[in-house]
């Protein structure tokens, strides 16, 4: 029964953080591990923390929603900045940051000082878009530091590996650490991919026999992250990478629009809800695990100086991660440059300030949480692993702080960057709509006269085609308006007419129930059609 309340508590404290987002300016990820801390000095039942539990419960369905949500143009467009990123930057800063670490620390072995830098290496973005609401990250730059947090937790968990063997052991190949490296990488990819379609291809073979229930849709797409990562880690895979990839291969499939539109939008209700749940649990549990480590790491005298030099030494391995994060950062943008320049590009000033944000934005999260709490307890021969509390509190320590210094700095940032503005993303939009609208219009007159050639009263269909077009007509007008200043008063004096009869027809609706007026069922058809029309013209 234990258990049963630890994970009720995680998610009364996840509910209610996001309340406390609303009513206080802190970031959400802050807000969340402020909730831990309560959770872990109150009488409730405490979390034991179990990193592989921790990996196979709460990573793979985020890292699959990422793969699968993330806009694969911005992939392929900046696909070699974000590979620096995720794979040149991470080695870059396991060595910089493991020999500092260990000046910093003499006591601490080097193999271990590498392992604390191996976690310290892949980023979260989930905690940076949480910390930029108030200054929104540019798109671009949100989709690449996305894809860089796709890649980077296999390469920085792979040098993670190493350096633990390498503790264990007291030896290293480079020749085995790179083989072992391509292992996982292609063949988690691989598995990703494989099962993803297998278990799609069948699953639309049985439906086109039995039909399509979106329950059953919505679960089977729950059980694929799971299914890929385990079948990962049985042969000695990456499943971080064969959930990624799972994702990225379910966007594809999903671009075929065979599903329902009622499995999509149920499906993507559950799946919101599952991030919300899983990213709040994330950093309640962070916040719940720091009392003891703290204890641990100060009262077991494993550095003179106590917590303050503990203190200080996780906002000096954070500022280094920032500095070698910005040279790294500077370095490919001045290549990117180079590059376009030699395409023709013009030249420009270089961008410093988005060269910081990209830096201050490598915030460290759940990775670096769950690879840190892996290491060993014991060597090979025994005895305990060396500075191993002390290694989990600065990585937990690091996380604080690079979160602390993203809240307070990145927003301010932010502001200063001018971007241009982007209107071909209207005219695109415009472009698209316009043609799904024309293929709209082709398909009514045609499906139109080909049952008034059959029917006893053609002028009916006719009638009914009119009204059926009346959407895409008005949009088409609406479209060629909106160009002038007066057009776009009345689309949006439009908007909020619609608005404002939808939510007096919902509430008539409601009414009509109170009164015992409606069926339950009808009034939750007609309620979903409101809901599905107001939230369509409220992004108008």
């Amino acid at each position: 029964m234990e258990i049963v309340f630890v994970i009720l508590a995680l998610l009364v404290a996840v509910t209610v953080s996001g309340t406390a987002e609303r009513i206080l300016p802190i970031p959400l990820p802050l807000i969340q591990i402020a909730f831990g801390v309560g959770l872990a000095l109150s009488p409730l039942p405490s979390a034991v923390l179990n990193p592989e539990i921790f990996f196979l419960l709460l990573l793979p369905p985020l890292l699959f929603l990422d793969g699968w949500r993330i806009p694969k143009a911005a992939l392929r467009q900046d696909g070699r900045l974000i590979l620096a990123l995720a794979l040149g930057l991470v080695v870059f800063t396991v060595v910089g940051i493991g020999l500092l670490i260990h000046a910093l620390i003499p006591s601490m072995p080097v193999a271990v000082a590498f392992a604390l830098a191996a976690v310290l290496a892949p980023t979260d973005p989930i905690a940076v878009s949480a910390i930029a609401k108030q200054a929104p990250v540019p798109q671009r730059l949100m989709h690449i530091l996305e894809g860089e947090s796709l890649l980077n937790d296999a390469s920085g968990l792979v040098c993670l590996r190493f350096a633990v063997a390498a503790a264990l052991t007291g030896s290293f190949s480079p020749t085995d650490a790179f083989a072992t490296f391509v292992w996982l990488s292609l063949v988690g990819v691989a598995l990703g991919v494989l099962v993803t379609l297998a278990v799609t291809r069948l699953q639309e073979r049985i439906l086109s026999r039995v039909g399509e229930d979106p329950g059953t849709q919505t679960l089977l797409s729950l059980l694929i992250p799971f299914a890929v990562y385990l079948v990962a880690e049985k042969v000695h895979a990456s499943g971080i990478l064969a959930a990624v990839s799972a994702g990225i291969t379910m966007s594809y499939v999903e671009n075929q629009g065979r599903a329902l539109a009622l499995t999509r939008m149920r499906r993507s209700a559950v799946w919101d809800t599952v991030q919300l749940a899983a990213n709040g649990a994330i950093f309640v549990l962070l916040g719940e695990q720091l009392p003891v480590i703290l204890e641990r790491a100060s009262g077991g005298a494993l550095l003179e100086g106590g917590p303050l030099r503990l203190v200080l030494l996780a906002v000096t391995i954070t500022a280094a991660l920032a500095f070698l994060r910005f040279v790294w950062v500077c370095v490919s943008i001045a290549l990117t440059l180079r590059r376009g320049r030699r395409s023709g590009l013009p030249r420009g000033p270089f961008p410093f300030g988005l060269a910081l944000a990209t830096s201050l934005a490598g915030v460290k999260g759940a990775v670096t949480l769950a690879g840190i709490l892996t290491l060993p307890f014991a060597l090979a021969d025994g005895s305990p692993f060396p500075a191993r509390d002390l290694a989990i509190f600065l990585a937990m320590t690091v996380i604080l702080v690079s979160l602390l210094a993203a809240t307070l700095v990145l927003p301010i940032v932010l502001r200063r960057i001018q971007l241009p503005p982007a209107p071909e993303a209207v005219d695109h939009e415009r472009m698209v709509r316009a043609k799904a609208g024309e293929a709209a219009r082709d398909a009514i007159q045609t499906l139109r006269a080909s049952l008034s050639r059959t029917a006893s009263d053609p002028g009916l269909y006719d009638e009914a085609a009119v009204r059926a077009l009346q959407r895409y007509q008005r949009y088409d007008d609406g479209a060629e308006a909106s160009g002038t200043s007066r057009g776009r008063e009345m689309v949006q004096a439009e908007r909020r007419l619609r608005l404002a009869g939808l939510r007096a027809e919902r509430d008539a609706l409601f009414d009509l129930r109170r009164r015992h007026t409606i069926p339950d069922a009808l009034l939750a058809r007609l309620i979903r059609e409101v809901d599905l029309l107001e939230t369509r013209f409220a992004e108008g």
